[in-house]
């Protein structure tokens, strides 16, 4: 029944790669199942046979989605059922649509899921850098129409080395790390973060993820013939030719005298535009209208994109009336709002980012509980995007795949630079108030400047600019411009977005709209792409030269100390009954972590009252006892022959009825001493053997003068007890022995 046909794939360091169909997931349009050592992945593709009436897009969707079992683990909370997609899975997810959405053909607009599931994995490969592979496999054995195949690789630089698809350990060590999809031929998606590095490296790590991407695709092809599965023939359109030319003839001059006019006022622009449309569909008959006017809109789209693109190619003109190298004006203000710790807005043309700092604790540290991510992270970025920023008239409904993306680059693009052992959690988040292109570069603008307001002493301030590309299809003639608007990137070829510092390159992320991108293209548009990031660094250094020299007043303190291991527990107490009374008697907030040096406690507060006496009670209880110190103590029990002081919390010592006073007490009562007493105590001796304490009080006291002190007698001459010794058995015999305990 099985007829399961195999690729393998085999990477520069060795590993392998298996591609398999025909064994699961049969009544899927295509399935594919791969294997790396102990990673596996399905990936399946189901398509619609039919377009929606009126659809004219292309309607996919691609989720990834990581299962727990497939690490051995089970999943958080009550269910203990996988739930909701968590961001890590939603960024893989929009890694690959990236690269599929533009390979399908114009005209196909059926409904289509891709699915990619982690069923196994050890840890060790990264799986993530699998999924462009394993969908495009599954389309490619499917009878859906894609001008594919596509791969995705990761490259690191390790050891000044590339590394094509690296594990997690060698990832720790890499100081560049890119995700790169293409097809055979060309380069369509690039994201990734890097230290510093130069554009000559970014290009470099290019090549040589493009290298390995070829073969894979050179698999799928050889997978697909294997198959033999022909694609399916659709009509998703009907079109009218003599109509589309009308719609040209007439419409045209028009669009192009609007893109020559070089407003910079977004919403003229684009009212001006509609009107030209509605004016045509105006003009038909009114019995033809309802019918003509979803292609009039569709014909005047194109017909918009023609005039637009010339308008930059032939005259060097934008659609705002800058030259392709300008930036547009930007303003930008720190310490705007006075509740957040730091806060800044930054705004260029018509994008505008208010971004607010928070200071916090290690409480306030976010939790990671992914399949195969678990940990901690203190400096977080989060991106919001409300509809009112387009004037747009619409709810908002949380967070989105887009918000979740384009927060997820700004924080790539500031992390590297944010200082290390810094003591706080840091988040910024970042509320666009205006969107005209590149709001996600704003955030990394606005999110230097408010991390400078809060007194965040970066590495250094970092900024970002999105690059955009006009090309020509019958001519080789092409145009780069920077800072693209929105319109730019949507009637356009390529969205580069870059981020850095002076000294290197920090994140960028790139999407290719068109076939086939030299590398010559890339490396101007990087070194434009440059030029831009410096001028704008110069307006966030004039803003604000250097971080503040302190935090504000209403920022928490925060004071660490590293304690032995061994008296973490002493710190904590029982049920955290310690801890909690340092809080509750201090005022301040106590965090304590098991690292490898010990115990490493942070403890903060809002004023320095509160941070001392806590650290005083920490102390208290982590401080080792000192021959000769003198402490205050409380008397915790009276016996006979002295009493049992708690000098330092959960340690006792003996104050013996001879240490006391220097006069000589018959007994415990002649001593005045009670249960509960606070005494000053002196630690006069530590049994190196037991490491019992011996108190005195009497040390603390004045000698008195001729005092002589007692000598007790030897032991051979002390006085027998009376009745003499102890009588002996008769004959000497002590009798047998009873049973040992």
């Amino acid at each position: 029944m099985l007829n399961p046909i195999k690729k393998t794939i085999a990477l520069p360091d060795g590993r392998e790669i298996t591609l398999e169909t025909g064994k699961l997931a049969k009544q899927a349009d295509g399935a594919v199942e791969l294997r790396m050592g102990n990673t596996m992945l399905l990936a399946t593709v189901v398509s619609a046979k039919e377009a929606g009436e009126g659809v004219d897009f292309m309607p996919l969707q691609v989720e990834y989605k990581e299962k727990y079992a497939s690490f051995g683990r089970y999943p958080g909370g009550f269910l203990k059922r996988e739930g909701r997609a968590s961001d890590y899975e939603i960024l893989t997810s929009r890694l690959v649509d990236r690269v599929l959405r533009p390979l399908f053909p114009d005209n196909y607009h059926a409904d289509t899921f891709v699915n990619i599931t982690l069923y196994s994995t050890d840890g060790v490969d990264i799986p993530d850098a699998l999924a462009g592979l394993a969908a495009s496999a599954a389309i490619a054995v499917s009878d859906v129409p894609f001008n594919g195949p596509i791969s995705e690789v990761r490259v690191a630089r390790v050891d000044g080395q590339f590394v094509i698809d690296p594990t997690f350990d060698q990832l720790e060590k890499a100081d560049m790390e890119l995700m790169v999809g293409a097809t055979y031929d060309n380069i369509m998606m690039v994201e990734g973060e890097m230290d510093e590095v130069s554009e000559t490296d970014l290009l470099n790590a290019l090549k040589a993820a493009h290298e390995a991407i070829r073969t894979q695709c050179k698999a799928q092809i050889e997978l697909a013939e294997a198959v033999g599965r022909a694609k399916r023939e659709y009509c998703h359109e009907v079109n009218d030719e003599e109509l589309r030319k009308d719609v040209h003839d007439k419409c045209y001059a028009k669009a192009y005298a609007i893109a020559q006019a070089g407003s910079a006022d977004k919403h003229w622009r684009q009212d001006s535009f509609d009107a030209i449309c509605k004016e045509y569909i105006e003009s038909l008959p009114e019995e033809e209208r309802d019918e003509k006017t979803p292609l009039v809109k569709r014909y005047y789209h194109d017909v918009e994109r023609e005039a637009v693109r010339r308008c930059i190619l032939d005259e060097g003109v934008r659609l705002d009336g800058r030259k392709t190298t300008d930036i547009r004006p930007i303003w930008c203000e720190v310490d705007y709002i006075p509740g957040p710790h730091g806060s800044a807005v930054f705004t260029r043309g018509e994008t505008q980012s208010l971004s607010t700092v928070t200071l916090g604790t290690k409480l306030d540290e976010k939790i990671i509980d992914d399949v195969l991510n678990q940990g901690h992270e203190r400096f977080l970025l989060h991106y919001n995007f409300p509809p009112f920023s387009t004037g747009e008239a619409k709810p908002q409904r949380g967070v989105g795949r887009r918000e979740i993306g384009h927060g997820n680059l700004a924080h790539r693009a500031l992390k590297r630079m944010f200082p290390e052992g810094f003591p706080y959690c840091c988040r910024i988040v970042s509320d666009i108030l205006e969107s005209n292109g590149s709001s996600s570069m704003a955030t990394v603008c606005a999110g230097t400047l408010a991390l400078l307001d809060a007194g965040v002493k970066m590495k250094k301030p970092v900024s970002g600019i999105a690059m955009g590309l006009i090309t020509d299809t019958d001519s080789p003639k092409y145009a780069i411009l920077s800072d693209i608007l929105g319109d730019e990137d949507h009637l356009g070829d390529m969205d580069f977005k870059v981020t850095g510092t002076r000294d290197g390159i920090t994140a960028t992320q790139m999407d290719i709209k068109c076939d086939g991108l030299s590398y010559e293209i890339l490396e101007r548009a990087l070194n434009q792409a440059r030029n831009g990031r410096l001028h704008i660094l110069d307006i966030i250094e004039q803003t604000i030269p250097q971080p503040r020299e302190d935090y504000k007043p209403h920022v928490p303190r925060i004071v660490t100390m590293l304690i032995p291991k061994e008296l973490i527990g002493a710190v904590i107490g029982p049920g955290g009954k310690v801890i909690q009374g340092i809080q509750e008697a201090s005022g301040a907030t106590v965090s304590i972590d098991e690292i490898d040096e010990g115990g490493y406690i942070e403890v903060a507060a809002a004023n320095k009252a509160s941070i001392d006496k806590a650290l005083d009670m920490i102390n208290a209880i982590v401080e080792l006892p000192e021959e000769g110190k003198t402490y205050t103590g409380k008397v915790r029990s009276i016996l006979e022959f002295g009493a049992f002081v708690e000098f330092m919390p959960n340690r006792d010592g003996l104050l013996h009825i001879s240490e006391i006073s220097w006069n000589r007490l018959e007994n415990m009562e002649s001593s005045g001493l009670k249960e509960g007493d606070t005494v000053e105590v002196k630690l006069i001796e530590i049994d190196k053997k037991t490491g019992k304490y011996r108190l005195s009080m009497r040390a603390l006291q004045p000698k008195p003068e001729g005092y002589v002190e007692r000598e007790r007698a030897p032991r051979g001459d002390r006085p027998r007890r009376e009745g003499g010794d102890r009588p002996r058995r008769e004959g000497g015999d002590r009798g047998p022995r009873g049973p040992r305990r």
